[in-house]
């Protein structure tokens, strides 16, 4: 297969299966993999605590890119998890000895090469890992501009920690991928999938549904006190730009696939058009983003029905992106 090349990319799971698959022969881009795995969504789930604050989630659950790109280009991926460290530290030893690349999911606040500053307590980070020098393995994590260096120690705290989302040293790597695939049709079902998922109403907490519980879970914070008001929409921008390539980040890259899709399909005039809403809703996301910062930096009362009704007005302009895509007609 050749050395092994690290790349930077948007997003961590995305990013360690784009690179995993071209890796062994198969040019697929990030947003291409995002977007055929269907990865984008929304859900609020205040059942689920994250740092003691709701779930607020920008795309699907850990390793939906994973197994969705598994199920949907046919491609024959390996998940391994383990109930003994040791057991999973020697098979991490055996398949890089083998001379294959290894994706893992890992916690960001215990691997070593994270600053300080950017750690915390997540464990649904993917990294890939391709060689071992000495005490040290060779990771690329797509988020990090260069290749970096872990020791076994730290690695294997990071990929065993406990909580929320345990990894319990999942390991994944292809071992069989067809030559030939033509996205078209896999594109078209999806795009009509996505659409249909993100504009159901009955789920309450998941898609544009769950846009509007978070709207009106924003204005009930007037009977909270100020400082848990804070927190909760400090903890909406985290979820929203810290974690992986955060709610706008999510928005952009579908856009990227979007365009990309437009022109597999001869430049198409409905998926362009798409490509360009979406990517004025990440926009809007961003200026959400924006406004919850500067409400919580401002001396004056925060503001919530502004931030609520900003929040609702993205959700009325993200579902027209989706009955926009819902047009679309694949001719294959």
């Amino acid at each position: 297969m050749g050395e092994f090349t690290h790349t930077h990319h948007a997003h961590c799971e995305s990013g360690v299966i784009s690179s995993m698959l071209r890796h062994y022969g198969l040019n697929i881009s990030e947003p291409m993999i995002f977007g055929l795995s269907n990865a984008l969504n929304f859900a609020y789930i205040p059942f689920v605590k994250i740092g003691g604050m709701p779930l607020v989630a920008y795309r699907s659950i850990p390793k939906a890119i994973i197994k969705n790109i598994k199920k949907n280009l046919n491609i024959d991926i390996k998940l391994e998890t383990f109930s003994n460290i040791k057991k999973g530290e020697d098979r991490l030893d055996e398949l890089l000895a083998q001379d294959k690349i290894v994706g893992a999911q890992s916690s960001m606040y215990w691997l070593s090469y994270i600053p300080n500053e950017m750690r915390f307590h997540f464990n649904a980070h993917n990294i890939l890992i391709y060689g071992k020098d000495g005490d040290e393995y060779l990771i690329s994590d797509p988020v990090f501009q260069m290749a970096v260096k872990c020791d076994k120690a730290s690695l294997s705290k990071a990929r065993f920690v406990k909580g929320v989302m345990a990894p319990k040293g999942l390991l994944y790597y292809p071992t069989n991928i067809p030559k030939d695939i033509d996205f078209r049709p896999i594109i078209a079902k999806n795009i009509k999938q996505l659409s249909k998922t993100m504009l159901r109403k009955y789920v309450p907490i998941a898609g544009l549904v769950g846009i509007k519980y978070l709207a009106n879970a924003i204005l009930k914070l007037q009977n909270k006190d100020k400082r848990y008001t804070k927190l909760f929409l400090g903890h909406i921008v985290r979820m929203q730009e810290e974690i992986g390539t955060g709610g706008a980040g999510f928005r952009f890259m579908y856009a990227s696939f979007l365009q990309e899709a437009s022109e597999l399909f001869d430049n198409d005039e409905v998926l362009a058009k798409s490509s360009k809403m979406m990517l004025e809703v990440g926009d809007q996301w961003r200026d959400f983003a924006l406004l919850i910062a500067k409400s919580l930096k401002s001396k004056k009362p925060i503001d919530l029905k502004l931030i609520s009704d900003t929040l609702l007005e993205i959700g009325k302009n993200e579902a027209k992106v989706y009955k926009t895509m819902l047009t679309f007609k694949a001719n294959i």
